[in-house]
């Protein structure tokens, strides 16, 4: 039982992650695409090129350490507060259908930051190698 639990979440953390990657992925392509003149949500007035990069670091970056479960719950953080600002700043006002895809990529990193990464990661590697 207990492997099938972990197993679930090896699966959970490396598919909503990878899956996620891609859309970060399109974002890196943006940011190299546009230059000077990004058109992109201005989070807090920073400006839409620096807002651009924050979403690259919570949809590209802190994923990969999710999928490899190296300090996943520091990398959860911008995740989840990336997917917010979709849901609530980005998207707001726009149809249920626009947002969905970001609600369901909240609630599950939310998720996992409560369950944690499970056995199969680097964390319960290390941690098994010390003992």
């Amino acid at each position: 039982m207990k492997n099938e639990k972990n197993i679930g979440l090896l699966i959970i953390r490396v598919s909503f992650s990878a899956i996620l990657m891609m859309h970060g992925f399109h974002k890196i392509e943006k940011l190299m695409a546009a230059g000077e003149i990004v058109k992109f949500y201005d989070f807090l007035g920073l400006g839409p090129k620096f807002s651009l990069i924050l979403a690259i670091l919570g949809e590209f970056i802190a994923p990969i350490f999710v999928i490899i479960g190296y300090k996943s719950k520091w990398a959860l953080i911008p995740i989840i507060i990336t997917m917010a600002v979709a849901v609530f700043g980005a998207h707001a006002g726009e149809a249920f259908s626009e947002r969905e895809h970001a609600l369901l990529y909240l609630f599950v990193f939310i998720g996992l930051y409560f369950t944690g990464n499970g056995d199969f990661s680097i964390e319960n590697w290390k941690n098994e190698s010390k003992d």
